[in-house]
């Protein structure tokens, strides 16, 4: 990765599925140009791909009026994505563990813990409108002994 890039884009996107190609185009045109690792785009794609179907499916109901907000900032190695939706904001306490025994079968659940497990940092906080803003760093300088199944 080329330490001195710094590079930002800001998306605003219908809360469309399809959409979430989209923001994912964004962040990989962003990781060519500030040389990320192949491995390290794979995570923070996934990790965005998460982000955006949360915003979409649960923040935003899949209301195609309300939009998913998405800026991404790569600065110093360090990738940070956040976004935003419209919907009625939640408690991220109140997800139940996908490791827990109970839940393993269940269809739905994983997205925050992939975040967390993919991104060195995973903030959740509420927009000035009530939806959910999610802030997620990593940092591409760090140890591999700190990325997914190293």
């Amino acid at each position: 990765m080329n330490a001195n890039a710094k590079l930002r884009a800001n998306l605003v996107l219908a809360s469309r599925f399809e959409n979430i190609e989209v923001a994912e185009r964004a962040l990989v045109d962003l990781c060519h140009r500030a040389g990320c690792a192949d491995d390290e785009e794979y995570w923070l794609v996934t990790a965005l791909r998460e982000a955006v179907a949360n915003a979409v499916r649960h923040g935003n109901q899949q209301n195609p009026g309300r939009l998913v907000r998405v800026a991404y900032a790569i600065a110093n190695s360090t990738v940070t994505i956040r976004v935003e939706d419209e919907g009625e904001g939640f408690d991220p306490a109140d997800i139940p563990d996908p490791t827990d025994p109970e839940n393993l079968l269940r269809p739905s659940g994983r997205g925050i813990f992939y975040m967390r497990q993919f991104m060195n940092r995973v903030d959740f906080g509420s927009t000035a409108s009530g939806g959910t803003s999610v802030v997620m760093v990593k940092d591409l300088a760090s140890n591999d002994k700190d990325r997914p199944g190293v």
